[in-house]
């Protein structure tokens, strides 16, 4: 597979710099992308890594630097800015594109992209992170379990800490509100809509529902019509939730998105191997059906930016060895439901009725 070229777009950003480290002690050579030959250069130099630079703004720029490029890997967030653009280049210049995003609109508007896909040849599968491989494996994994499922709850527990592009991914969330997909369309609700107890694998907690890339996601693989997504809430914040759908107007203002971006780039770094590794996940899954049969899923996986790491390289891995018929895809379509349990630090998916 030496002829199979790819390139890793935003690989000084966090998350790109961990998966081009990762790569290269598996003897792989991605070429490194970015925006500045300043940012780029010097990891492309220590790595032995070719490098190329150009913004996506520049279509021109950007088809140029996808030639000879069988698959680009997208790290570069938010990804509200940059998959549209790197999608269609990759459209254009027939390359596979992958990215590690967990923003509901972006899969969503990628899916939109599934005839052009097909037509071109190439894979277009957004989420090969922890956003959403593990959440979109056990929902395949509950809905082969309970093949009549009307309702599927996902959720996870997570100390991982937040890279800079997952917390201006944050920073533009804050002025949306929640997302559930209710009858298969995704609905508007407010903030920390609704809370439930939750087991996510340690034991009950107080949980929330957010806006979660399963909400896009987990339809298209399972087609189970009505999902929520949820994280443990602390009490802080269920004390306070009456003021969120007050401040959304606020946080929806330009200049104050640009302050809160500019304070993440300032003092955000991610989290450090040390933190990583004493901080894995839970990720918890339920689907019911319209007789009231409910199944439960469990799978521990570790933490949020390993899995992305190691997730992201396990699709690319598998693209490199096998040739899909093309079209937009989620992980567990591409893959199986099983790829969350091959990867390093995770369980097997545990099922249960009641």
């Amino acid at each position: 597979m030496n002829d199979f070229q790819w390139m890793i777009y935003g690989a000084n950003g966090y998350s790109g710099e961990l998966i081009a480290r990762e790569a290269r002690r598996r003897g792989l050579k991605p070429v490194l992308a970015g925006r500045t030959a300043e940012r780029i250069a010097p990891l492309a130099q220590e790595l032995d890594c070719e490098h190329r630079t150009f913004a996506l703004a520049d279509a021109a720029a950007t088809a140029k630097a996808l030639v000879g490029m069988n698959l680009v890997l997208n790290c570069a967030g938010p990804f509200s800015a940059t998959a549209a653009p790197m999608a269609s280049a990759c459209l254009n210049g027939r390359a596979h594109y992958l990215d590690i995003t967990g923003e509901i609109e972006v899969f969503e508007a990628l899916h939109a992209r599934d005839a052009a896909a097909r037509a071109a040849g190439i894979v277009l599968c957004p989420g090969v992170g922890f956003d959403v491989i593990p959440t979109d494996c056990l929902a395949v994994a509950l809905k082969t379990a309970l093949p009549d499922a009307t309702h599927l709850a996902l959720g996870f527990d997570s100390r991982s800490g937040f890279s800079p592009g997952t917390a201006k991914t944050m920073v533009e969330g804050l002025g949306q509100g929640g997302r559930v997909r209710r009858d298969g369309r995704i609905v508007p609700v407010p903030p920390v809509w609704k809370t439930r107890r939750i087991d996510f694998g340690r034991g009950e907690k107080t949980a929330m529902t957010i806006p979660w890339g399963d909400v896009a996601t987990a339809f298209h693989s399972t087609g189970i019509p009505t999902i929520e997504t949820y994280v443990p809430a602390t009490p802080t914040l269920l004390r306070w939730r009456w003021l969120l759908p007050w401040l959304r107007p606020l946080f929806s203002l330009g200049l104050v998105q640009t302050l809160l971006k500019q304070r993440v780039t300032a003092t955000v770094r991610g989290p450090d191997d040390e933190q990583r590794q004493r901080t894995p996940t839970w990720v918890w899954g339920e689907v019911t059906n319209a007789a009231g049969a409910r199944k439960i899923g469990r799978v521990q996986t570790a933490n949020g930016y390993d899995v992305t790491v190691q997730g992201a390289l396990a699709v690319i891995e598998w693209l490199r060895a096998n040739a899909p018929t093309g079209g937009y895809y989620t992980p567990a379509q591409l893959l199986g439901a099983g790829l969350v349990e091959t990867l390093p630090g995770s369980t097997p998916i545990r099922l249960t009725e009641t």
